[in-house]
């Protein structure tokens, strides 16, 4: 289990957040200081983890820092680290080494980004909905992006959270209706299994505007994430606004399981980048309608408040809170 440090020397800290698209790296100076020179570097303009973070050392010109705490787009078992979403893959002790630091500190990118909940202003989320949090209670996360982070944070005392690590993106998904149905069998026809992260992210918002089109008849046009929620963010393309609505509804669904599962009476909330990207797309009512519909457990899941989550860099903030609880 974490533990709170009062280990001084774990500052400077370099912070990291590694998506399958960006890498995100930002400074600490000191214990309560803000995080400074946040920068968001293609992966893809670096060889390596190591590379990134050296680059950035270099583009900033800030010196060896004293530690380091990275969370990645992938789950972390061990020494040996493989990315998901992309082709870097390293060894947290040769990270450790290679950078010539105290302490090097890899997790989860859901797990640093759990780790952020606690100290979120309402000014870094936007509320969709749901009554009041229960003070203590289980939080849970998820979040569309590249890939589907799933996490949850448990509180074992007045100031410690725990959170929890796993792999939720990857659980098969269901339907709730015959459209539904119909979208994921054309899935399933092409991709075996259909995670809820083949279509709560952003590959599988172009997964289903495919699957829209095929079943209307149509063929679907060569577009990436960012066409797909442009266009239904404007209303230029049927196809996409109705993309739009599954993916609200499939995620509204997952987010549902995942609070019942977790007791989240806390609160849920939405991380990564679609979500924001869609904006007023959102069709945040459809989420809240899928959200709740859990037969009996309606009333119980009504009351879950549930928030998009607006602030610029929280899986920084995450990790350098635990960087704070070393073990």
């Amino acid at each position: 289990m974490l533990k709170l440090t009062t280990d001084h020397t774990i500052y400077p800290k370099l912070l990291g957040d590694i998506g399958g698209t960006n890498a995100r790296w930002a400074w600490q100076a000191c214990a309560g200081a803000p995080l400074q020179d946040i920068s968001v570097l293609p992966c893809q303009a670096s060889a390596s983890l190591y590379d990134s973070a050296t680059n950035y050392l270099i583009t900033t010109g800030h010196a060896r820092p004293r530690s380091v705490g990275v969370g990645v787009a992938t789950p972390v078992l061990g020494d040996e680290v493989r990315m998901t979403n992309s082709a870097w893959m390293f060894s947290v002790s040769g990270l450790k080494h290679a950078l010539g630091v105290q302490h090097c500190l890899v997790i989860n990118d859901f797990t640093a980004l759990a780790m952020s909940l606690p100290v979120l202003q309402p000014s870094d989320l936007r509320p969709i909905g749901g009554g009041l949090a229960v003070d203590r209670a289980a939080l849970a996360l998820l979040g569309p992006g590249t890939g589907l982070g799933v996490s949850g944070l448990v509180r074992v005392d007045h100031d410690r959270w725990v959170p929890l690590s796993g792999e939720g993106g990857h659980a098969t998904v269901a339907a709730v209706n015959e459209r539904e149905d119909e979208v994921l069998a054309l899935l399933r026809r092409r991709f075996g299994h259909v995670s809820a992260e083949r279509v709560i992210s952003g590959p599988g918002l172009v997964d289903l505007y495919g699957a829209v089109c095929q079943l209307g008849g149509r063929v679907a046009q060569s577009l990436q994430p960012v066409d797909v929620t442009q266009a239904a963010l404007v209303g230029s393309d049927q196809d996409c606004v109705t993309t739009a609505d599954l993916f609200a509804s499939f995620l509204g669904n997952v987010a549902g399981n995942l609070a019942l599962t977790l007791g989240a009476r806390g609160g849920l909330f939405i991380g990564g980048g679609i979500v924001p990207l869609l904006g007023e797309a959102f069709n945040a009512n459809l989420f809240r309608q899928r959200f709740e519909e859990k037969g009996r457990f309606k009333d119980y899941l009504s009351s879950i408040p549930s928030w998009i989550i607006t602030a610029s860099a929280p899986a920084l903030v995450g990790v350098s809170r635990a960087l704070d609880q070393l073990r």
